[in-house]
């Protein structure tokens, strides 16, 4: 019996569309996710061929900024609008929201293809397709998921987020291959490599996908989503501009905007709070939050990320800077070489996800979750002990064990926050897991390379100026060369640049010197020997500070309660014996006792052993169908 207003499609479950749908749902919104994740990273090994082609060095202090937001623009953008357009796909179909995703996505890949400007015009045009490029890549993060959870049922759903895991991995890895093969043959083909998935995944999505979830008419929160999209951009703003040195500080911490940019962000999220409870129509009902499950998996997802964001980078710039030239690799070849060096990262997730998935449908997601957790935490711990010029066997070992831990811990707690929504909400409540996971990636990256800066600049400048001239650099040049600020190093490293190269190059000291010196202090290994240190010591904090992260993320998992699903009731007898307590469960929520009901006609499919669970107590106690439940 829908509610007034409400439009009841297809019921919740695979089995009321086919029992092929599930899998058609599954391997389209894959194939979303994959595309999106490959041009994500394809840009980590792209961007000096990129920058080379648009003839803009990146590392021109006036230039910095560019960079930056060629790299970080498409992952701002996506954290700011998935909450809003998971919101819109409740409203008028997750299927129409996620089919236009695929559309922009692929437009705007075909915009970024055929750049035709030069310098700072083509860097801009490059931010610009890759902000609407983003706006693509949202709509296809905020309702792959919910797509899932309405296509797949409550006992199954574990099974589909670890396969659609596996392409956000699997993507991540192929685009750092794809980035070293295709740009030194032609940077645009690093976005036009999107488009054939886009054109496909487009026409495919049209023709076969369908909406079956529920869907409830109402008025858009313009105010909140305004409060929302303004506070979260001031946010990560001034976190991205926070890695530019300002003042004779290494970082930006100290720029009055950049904290003007951070603390104002943050009071427009708390107004927008407030806001959210006042409104009719909520963007987000925030009494979600009064369920146990729902808010623990946000938490532990945020922190995890928090943890891990920064992470891929730091190892990047380990191997690039330092690893891979002090073993043979010339500075041009270390990003193909750093994707290849980081397979380990991607087999562990590909092993362990779906499985764990699986795993978690039957078992609950809390032992899986919280266990892969603590094996992340204790990657961190370990990594801690390995020697900057390590044995790659030991690297290797060890981050893929990382990515068992998160193997273990991603698609199980997808599951649990997923299957805590009432159907209606299932769009903004994938929404707000991606938000809180890819801010949190934004933040950790600030903060990862925050640390790393402020353990160089406390280093790097003596053990620079003694290096360059034992070999033989004159004092002066030296001497403006460690005064530079120490992010120029890292960047130079995680683009592939050889550091020395860039920081004499301006002064001119190298035209002074004999061939064979300029040789040797250019080479692969001599900026590698000088950095080793200075960068030991900040890298070993940023360890520090993802395993605190990661330690609380494992108490947030562990409190998450027993495994829970809302409103999953079979239908039968229980069906008017639980309305009631579903009745009770709405005003929680904020809803009303008929789309309560709704809810409950809706769903089709029982939780895993003949146990379900009704959301008429936020701590998500079970209920077992098989003795009649209570």
């Amino acid at each position: 019996m829908p509610a007034v207003g409400q439009e009841q499609a297809a019921p919740s479950g695979a089995g009321a569309v086919g029992v092929h749908y599930k899998w058609i749902a599954l391997s389209n919104t894959t194939l979303g996710i994959l595309m999106v994740t490959i041009n994500q990273s394809i840009l980590l090994i792209s961007l000096p061929a990129l920058f080379r082609g648009i003839n803009l060095n990146p590392l021109v202090p006036s230039n910095t900024s560019y960079f930056l937001w060629v790299f970080l623009g498409f992952l701002l953008v996506t954290a700011v609008l998935v909450v809003s357009l998971g919101r819109v796909g409740d409203m008028y179909g997750r299927v129409r929201m996620y089919n236009l995703g695929f559309a922009v996505f692929t437009l705007f890949s075909i915009l970024l293809s055929v750049t035709w400007l030069t310098g700072p015009a083509g860097a801009l045009w490059i931010i610009i397709m890759r902000v609407f490029q983003g706006v693509g890549g949202a709509f296809l993060f905020a309702n792959s998921t919910a797509i899932l959870t309405d296509a797949f049922p409550p006992d199954e759903r574990g099974k589909a987020m670890g396969i659609n895991g596996i392409a956000a991995v699997a993507g991540s890895f192929l685009g750092l291959i794809l980035g070293g093969v295709l740009a030194p043959i032609e940077w645009r083909l690093v976005f036009l490599v999107s488009v054939p998935f886009g054109l496909f995944g487009t026409i495919w999505a049209y023709l076969m996908l369908r909406d079956n979830g529920i869907r409830i008419h109402a008025k858009i929160d313009w105010l909140g989503n305004t409060l929302f999209a303004v506070g979260l951009i001031s946010l990560l703003t001034g976190i991205v501009y926070s890695l530019l040195p300002y003042g004779g500080h290494p970082t930006g911490w100290t720029n009055p905007k950049v904290l003007a940019a951070v603390v104002g962000g943050i009071a427009l999220l708390v107004v927008f709070a407030w806001v959210e409870t006042k409104v009719e129509a909520p963007m987000f009902r925030l009494g979600l939050f009064k369920v146990r499950a729902f808010t623990a998996g946000n938490i532990a997802g945020l922190l995890g990320a928090l943890g891990r964001g920064g992470i891929q980078f730091m190892l990047i710039i380990w191997l690039q800077g330092i690893w891979l030239p002090q073993h043979g690799k010339s500075f041009a070849q270390t990003p193909l070489w750093a994707g290849i060096s980081m397979i380990p990262l991607t087999v562990g997730f590909l092993i362990v996800g779906p499985l764990a998935g699986v795993l978690s449908d039957r078992f609950g997601a809390r032992p899986f979750a919280t266990g892969g957790l603590t094996i992340s935490c204790a990657s961190f711990l370990l990594l801690q002990l390995l020697p900057i010029n390590f044995s790659y066997v030991w690297f290797a070992l060890l981050i893929f064990l990382f990515a068992v831990g998160m193997g273990l811990f991603f698609a199980p707690n997808q599951a649990s926050v997923m299957n805590s929504l009432p159907p209606d909400q299932r769009g903004a409540g994938a929404g707000m897991l991606n938000t809180f996971q890819n801010s949190a990636t934004v933040l950790s990256m600030g903060l990862f390379f925050t640390i790393v800066t402020l353990g160089l600049a406390s280093r790097l400048p003596s053990a620079l100026y003694k290096g360059l001239t034992a070999a033989g650099v004159a004092p002066g040049a030296a001497k403006l060369v460690s005064s530079e600020p120490p992010i120029g190093s890292l960047f130079s490293a995680f683009l592939g640049y050889n550091p020395v190269k860039e920081l004499l190059g301006p002064t001119g000291a190298l035209q002074k010197m004999p061939p064979k010196q300029v040789a040797y202090i250019t080479g692969r290994s001599f900026f590698p020997h000088l950095i080793e240190q200075p960068f030991a010591g900040g890298l070993h904090l940023a360890f520090t500070f993802a395993a605190i992260a990661t330690a609380i993320a494992i108490v947030a998992s562990a409190v998450r309660g027993k495994q829970y699903f809302h409103h999953a009731v079979p239908a039968g007898p229980l069906a008017e014996e639980l309305a009631e307590s579903a009745a009770e469960s709405a005003a929680a929520l904020g809803l009303d006792e008929s789309q309560a009901v709704a809810d409950l006609d809706g769903a089709a499919s029982p939780a895993p052993n003949g146990r379900l669970a009704t959301s008429g107590s936020p701590g998500g106690e079970e209920v077992d169908v098989s003795r009649g439940g209570s």
